[in-house]
C-alpha cells in the first residue's frame, strides 16, 4: 500500500471540507480550491480526518492513491497557512518592480519583460543597495504558485560559469570553471 496515501490528514480548525460528486471542495480563511478525484481512489471524512482508499493494487490505482492524498493536503495547507516562494535575480543591471499585478524584469535583454501575474497570487519585490533584488510570490495554491515561479524563471535561467539569473533563494547551482588558464 501507498505509504503516503494511508496517512490520514487532519482538517485544521477554520477549514471546511466537503466531498460531493467526485469533487473535494476545501474553503479556509485564504481562499477556496476543488480537485476532481477518480472513483477508483475513495474517500471518507470522519471527525476532522480524511482518509483515502483504493479498489486494487493495479499500478495506476497505487499511483493515484498517493496523489490525491497529497493534492488534498496541499489543498488544506493552502487554504490555512499558504505557500510562500522567494527568487533572487543575479546579474549586474538585473532589475525587477512590481506594481498590482504587473512585473517588470530588466534582465540584460534590449526590452523590459512584463508579466502579467494571476489574481491568486501575490508578488512584491525588494531591492536593497547592494544586494540582489529579491521576487516574493505568495498563494494559497501550491501548483498556481510553482507555475508562475517556473515562468518567471525561465526568462533567464541561471548560467554555470558567472551564476548570473534568475534562482530560488537557497538554490545551489552548480558551477564551472571556464576556459584554461593558458595552453602553450
Amino acid at each position: 500500500m501507498s505509504r503516503i496515501g494511508k496517512a490520514p490528514i487532519i482538517i485544521p480548525s477554520g477549514v471546511d471540507v466537503t466531498f460531493n460528486d467526485s469533487v473535494m471542495t476545501v474553503k479556509g480563511k485564504n481562499g477556496e480550491l476543488t480537485q476532481h478525484i477518480e472513483s477508483s481512489v475513495s474517500v471518507s471524512i470522519e471527525d476532522n480526518v480524511i482518509t483515502f482508499a483504493r479498489e486494487t493494487d493495479a499500478p495506476d490505482h497505487r499511483s493515484k492513491h498517493g496523489l490525491y492524498r497529497a493534492l488534498v493536503y496541499n489543498m488544506i495547507q493552502g487554504v490555512s497557512v499558504g505557500f510562500k516562494k522567494d527568487m533572487e535575480i543575479i546579474g549586474v543591471g538585473y532589475r525587477a518592480n512590481a506594481t498590482g499585478q504587473l512585473l517588470e524584469l530588466a534582465l540584460g535583454f534590449s526590452h523590459a519583460i512584463i508579466l502579467e501575474i494571476p489574481k491568486e497570487v501575490k508578488v512584491t519585490t525588494v531591492t536593497e543597495k547592494g544586494k540582489a533584488p529579491i521576487v516574493s510570490l505568495a498563494s494559497y495554491d501550491k501548483q498556481l504558485l510553482g507555475q508562475v515561479a517556473a515562468k518567471i524563471r525561465s526568462f533567464r535561467k541561471p548560467e554555470p560559469y558567472k551564476g548570473k539569473g534568475i534562482r530560488f533563494v537557497g538554490e545551489e547551482i552548480r558551477r564551472k570553471a571556464g576556459k584554461s588558464a593558458g595552453k602553450k
